[in-house]
């Protein structure tokens, strides 16, 4: 059964403006966050290499988003990583992290500076404690892009990331990215794990600040 309507031009009438208020589970990880505990396990060609590493994390609301009926609250993200070892940095991301309240659907759009773009799926209810996000190669809706090295070299194909929200307000994640290694025979997990705390609130996203002052 198509899930989609028949109407895809109109917009949903009376969004409310207030992206923070609308998140569903997302709302739990508005702000700039800070892991210290960071643990990487990435291919290398005498074999597995683990990194620890240090990590910043910036999430801040953006005005609600939408695709003619479909509707978007989000979360605007940058993440910063540097391995303890080292001062340059290990890891640079940029993306978003969306809820669509009608269907409980989650997404997080990846974007990496060597060439690789994701979406991953999931889906989960607006309490949640846990969410499940995954994507897969090959798959036109949601899935993986890399560049012609990254493909003959070191082909991705899949992606998954579980975030579980801890008691302390704080949250933790472990991805998981399956590689094809050129002249491996097994497939390699590439993971990565850490444990964030909230070291500043978030911004409130323009259309909401925007409507706050006109009511003063």
């Amino acid at each position: 059964m198509q899930p989609f309507p028949d109407d895809i031009f109109t917009e949903p009438a009376d969004v409310d403006p207030d992206t923070l208020a609308n998140l569903g589970p997302l709302r739990r990880m508005a702000g700039v966050w800070e892991g210290r505990k960071g643990v990487d396990l990435n291919p290398k060609a005498d074999g597995p290499e683990r990194r620890a590493y240090v990590e910043r994390i910036e999430l801040q609301p953006i005005d609600p988003q939408a695709n003619g009926p479909q509707l978007f609250y989000g979360l605007r993200y940058h993440i910063h990583i540097l391995a303890t070892d080292e001062d340059a940095t290990f890891h640079d991301q940029v993306g978003y992290w969306l809820w669509e309240p009608a269907t409980g659907l989650v997404l997080q759009t990846v974007a990496i500076p060597r060439g690789q773009v994701a979406i991953a799926s999931g889906q989960a209810a607006a309490d949640a404690t846990r969410l499940v996000l995954t994507a897969e190669r090959g798959q036109t809706e949601y899935g993986i892009c890399s560049t012609a090295f990254l493909e003959y070299a070191f082909r991705t194909d899949s992606y998954r990331i579980e975030v579980a929200f801890e008691a302390d307000g704080g949250w933790s994640y472990v991805s998981d990215t399956m590689l094809t290694v050129r002249g491996r025979a097994e497939p390699f997990r590439h993971r990565d794990r850490n444990t964030l705390t909230r070291i500043a609130e978030p911004t409130p996203n323009p259309l909401a600040l925007m409507r706050a002052a006109l009511k003063v």
